[in-house]
This record gives structure tokens, C-alpha cells and sequence, in this order.
């Protein structure tokens, strides 16, 4: 069981160098809510490839009868399915601490905005 933990080792910390450096970056050129934004989007969206990614190549191992690629696979595809877990739990976190994040700002109007349109008179209306 620890052989099998000890290979996604790398793996998770490839990942936590990537979050560390995307929220260093965004927060400072942000602001840290921005970098938490950035980093759940993020993250949601690679863990998510990861996880097809792998899932793919299990089944592929599996389908071939290779067990050794199949359970390194299924290694894999366990870890990001822990780390897309994760994502989603810290995303609703932030939702519930944050509850204007879901709204995304609209575009603001003016009266002069929108093209004008034709005079018409008062009778005809």
C-alpha cells in the first residue's frame, strides 16, 4: 500500500508547486480573493484533464491486460479524483465565506448608452 502511495509522491508535488507559484502570482498582482478565484479554476480544470487523462490510460491497461500500467494508472486516477474532490470542497468554502463571488459584475449602462432611436411624436406612440 505505501509502494503504491509513494508513486503519486511526485505527482502532488508538482501540484502543490503549481498552486503555490499561481497564488504567489495572482495574489500579489490582484488580490488574494482574485488568486483563490484563479487557483479554484484553475485547478478545477486540471485535476478535471488529469483525471480523463488517466482514466483513459487505466482503461487502455486494462483492455491491453498490462496490471502494471493499470495499477499505476488507477494510482494516478485515485489522486486526482482526491484532488478534484478537494478542489470542489474549497470551492464551495469560498462560496459560502464569499457569497458575491458567485455573482460575476455586469456592465454598467448610461442613458446614452444604447443607439438612439427614431423621434417619434407623441400621437403616434
Amino acid at each position: 500500500m505505501v509502494a503504491r502511495l509513494s508513486r503519486i509522491v511526485p505527482l502532488l508535488i508538482v501540484l502543490a508547486v503549481i498552486a503555490g507559484i499561481v497564488y504567489l502570482v495572482a495574489a500579489w498582482r490582484y488580490s488574494p480573493n482574485r488568486g483563490k478565484e484563479i487557483l479554484i479554476k484553475l485547478f478545477t480544470w486540471l485535476t478535471g484533464i488529469l483525471l480523463v487523462a488517466f482514466l483513459l490510460i487505466s482503461l487502455y491497461a486494462l483492455l491491453d491486460g498490462n496490471a502494471l500500467i493499470l495499477d499505476l494508472g488507477l494510482s494516478f486516477l485515485v489522486a486526482a479524483l482526491i484532488g478534484l474532490g478537494v478542489t470542489r470542497i474549497c470551492r464551495a468554502v469560498f462560496v459560502r465565506n464569499h457569497p458575491g463571488w458567485k455573482q460575476k459584475p455586469v456592465r454598467t449602462t448610461r442613458p446614452d448608452d444604447h443607439p438612439r432611436r427614431p423621434f417619434t411624436p407623441p400621437w403616434k406612440r
